[in-house]
């Protein structure tokens, strides 16, 4: 989990700023959530609003973590064919071009708080550095300066296969890109931490994927709930329509007007309305595990009762992923940990641990597994609550009709 974001010297970002989703001392905890770390509990926020006036820089904030992102991921395999690094500097002071871009996070993992960051300069990674609090002091693991005769500086010698590690960074290279290249046993866990989190998601993300999909729900038991969102979003908006023309289906919104409603050609909409349009139909789902919370009739209730449509798994979603197998039997006693233990031991060992999917555990087994998961489910009563099913899972209606996936 992101604990905190801190940025400097990119886009609008001048002078250092921070994101924080830990709970200050003294406020209001309510809402909030517990996080177990080897030094104690820490409350949390499980959402932050940034808000502010137009062009104030909260869109280059969350454009700042994706960079940072994409840094990590990327700078060992694509950076080679840069002439130094490739940064987004404030761009309304001369001087900071030749200052670094800096970059921070603070993350969870696995119940260990650990906190990496860098600085680009224009031609170089100045700094990099990663601290780890395994049992609630800080550990450093790694601090890279340029500056220095000394590169690479390794206290406690904590790091495997540091020589290699180091021979093999470009000077344009971030040494946790080089790490998560080379699967180190060590460093792998933080690099794909990367990998899974600070995803950009905004308006154009796959927006015609997005708005096809919006399109097909019109058609289904979602249908008028989105129509609903059209009209409550203060668009103008008065309903929705599919036409069918000999080129394919396309959406037509009627709009309020003097003398009744007008329907726009689709080209006509404007940027925003089509945004709103394509966030509909992937808001009205949702995958949840169970996990023993105290709330979950409540929420699947409240979702029926919004026609949402709600994949769920019980104990956890490591059911779906042991039905790709075999049949999962018997209660688990809404035990994660017991369908964990149902995988191979080989699964356990990769970078990420158990929680790591990957291709190559459940690729050309889904029809199987959806099978199975049929016929697993249909063993409890009809009326016997799904949230108390054990084991139950319909993820495949979310690979289905939530991912838009006939098979994999």
């Amino acid at each position: 989990m992101l604990l905190r974001f801190r940025v400097a010297n990119v886009r609008s970002l001048r002078e250092e700023q921070e994101l924080s989703f830990v709970v200050p001392p003294g406020e209001d905890a309510s809402g909030t959530r517990e996080v177990m770390l080897a030094d104690g509990p820490l409350r949390v926020f499980p959402l932050i609003g940034i808000f502010g006036a137009n062009a104030s820089g909260k869109s280059n904030v969350l454009t700042s973590m994706a960079r940072m992102r994409e840094a990590v991921l990327n700078s060992y395999a694509k950076w080679a064919s840069y002439e130094g690094t490739p940064r987004e500097v404030f761009a309304l002071d001369p001087k900071s071009a030749d200052e670094p871009s800096f970059f921070e996070v603070d993350v969870a993992i696995d119940g260990v708080r650990w906190t990496y960051g860098f600085e680009l300069g224009p031609e170089r990674v100045e700094s990099e550095w990663v601290h780890s609090y395994p049992h609630g002091r800080r550990q450093e693991w790694l601090d890279r300066d340029a500056s220095r005769t000394e590169l690479y500086r390794w206290p406690g010698s904590r790091v495997k296969d540091r020589a290699q590690l180091a021979r093999r960074t470009r000077p344009n290279a971030l040494l946790l890109s080089t790490a998560g290249t080379d699967n180190h046993p060590q460093l792998s866990p933080l690099f794909h931490w990367f990998r899974r989190n600070l995803w950009e998601i905004g308006p154009e993300t796959e927006r015609k994927q997005r708005e096809a999909f919006t399109a097909q729900q019109l058609t289904g038991k979602r249908g008028e709930r989105i129509r609903e969102l059209l009209r409550v979003a203060d668009l103008g908006i008065t309903g929705a329509e599919i036409q069918q023309p000999d080129g394919g289906a396309s959406v037509r919104l009627t709009h309020r007007a003097e003398d009744g409603e007008v329907p726009f050609d689709w080209a006509l909409e404007s940027f925003g309305t089509r945004s709103w349009f394509a966030l509909l139909g992937t808001m009205l789902l949702a995958l949840e595990d169970h996990d023993n919370h105290p709330g979950v009739d409540t929420a699947l209730a409240r979702a029926e009762s919004y026609n949402l449509s709600v994949a769920f798994s019980h104990p956890c979603f490591e059911i779906w992923r042991v039905l790709h197998l075999k049949e999962a039997s018997g209660s688990f006693g809404g035990v994660c940990r017991v369908a964990e233990q149902r995988l191979p031991a080989a699964w356990h060992k990769v970078p990420g641990g158990i929680k790591a999917l990957l291709p190559d555990q459940v690729k050309k087994q889904y029809e199987v597994a959806r099978g199975r998961a049929v016929k697993m489910n249909a063993e409890h009563p009809d009326h016997v609550p799904r949230h108390k099913r054990d084991p139950y899972t319909d993820v495949y209606k979310f690979v289905e009709e939530g991912l838009g996936i006939a098979s994999y």
